[in-house]
């Protein structure tokens, strides 16, 4: 049997027994997903986006007067670095990581205090928050992302890097896995992206609208023959993470990127023309609802 500690600190008013309970509870809830992570932050469809399917993007962000990086993926997948000084001491923080939990904001701020705090030199392996990180709206509640998008991850390293041959082979994987990527500006309504992904090219549009109506908004779209963004082109239904709807788009990869902004702009007006329809759904509206939740995937 195993003997108890003796002056053991235990929480005022409580005994052992309570303490232990207590502390599994706060276990569980620092386990326990949260059903949308980045809802309190202006750059929410900005994160989602880089953090589920944009392969190779920086974004500046100052938090504290201190300059960040938050990227897509960094080598080997760790959770963050800080360059050495003589190599300029740039501090990155990846959201494609190899260790996390499944509380995403946790580890963003986690991970976030860490790289502020961080000598140079310094590599972060895992994400997973220690439980002492502050709150994300404390550090990205009024931070606004300045992106850039890249078709390779020469970022990785810094200016004038002599390559040897195993870091060659490794850039050279890393960057054959990228698809060709852009964002598509559009008013701020989310976060639309154009990925290539060979046979056929997707916009993935992360929208912060609150879930069921702009299910229901896209489903009054789709009756009306207007959800598409032009000629070749088919919704391909919707994907749910981070308690957000992205609707994707099939395309001709042929047609450049940026000849769909007029399309997804004539398309956001039609969306939030409905948005605030509360009348009841037609026949063919439900139709396209249930057919729209009948394919929805969750993806985290």
């Amino acid at each position: 049997m195993a003997k108890k500690k003796k002056n053991e600190q235990l929480p005022e008013g409580m005994s052992r027994r309570q303490a232990k309970l207590a502390a599994r509870a706060a276990e569980r809830a620092a386990l326990a997903s949260d059903p949308r992570p980045y809802k309190s932050l202006p750059a929410e469809a900005q994160l989602v986006a880089l953090q589920e399917f944009v392969p190779s993007a920086v974004a500046t962000a100052t938090i504290n007067g201190i300059e960040i990086n938050i990227v897509t993926v960094l080598p080997g997948a760790v959770a963050a670095l800080v360059r050495e000084a003589e190599l300029g001491g740039q501090r990155f923080v990846a959201l494609q990581v190899r260790n996390h939990s499944n509380n995403p904001a946790r580890d963003l701020a986690y991970v976030l205090n860490w790289a502020l705090n961080a000598a140079p030199g310094s590599t972060l392996d895992s994400a997973v928050a220690d439980g002492n990180q502050p709150e994300i709206a404390s550090l990205l509640g009024d931070v606004t992302l300045e992106i850039t998008e890249y078709q390779d991850f020469f970022w990785w390293l810094p200016e004038d890097t002599e390559l040897t041959p195993e870091m060659a082979q490794s850039l050279r994987t890393a960057n054959n896995s990228v698809m060709p990527s852009f964002p598509i500006p559009n008013d701020d309504a989310g976060s639309a992206w154009w990925i290539d992904a060979g046979e056929k090219a997707h916009i993935r549009w992360v929208r912060t609208d609150d879930e069921e109506p702009l299910l229901r908004a896209l489903a009054r779209v789709g009756a009306a023959g207007n959800l598409h963004l032009g000629e070749e082109t088919k919704f391909a239904g919707v994907f749910r993470t981070h308690g957000l709807i992205v609707p994707v788009f099939d395309l001709d990869p042929t047609v450049p990127h940026q000849e769909f902004i007029p399309a997804m702009q004539t398309l956001n007006g039609y969306i939030n023309e409905q948005l605030g329809n509360d009348e009841q759904l037609t026949p063919a509206e439900r139709r396209q609802l249930e057919n729209i939740k009948s394919r929805q995937v969750t993806i985290r």
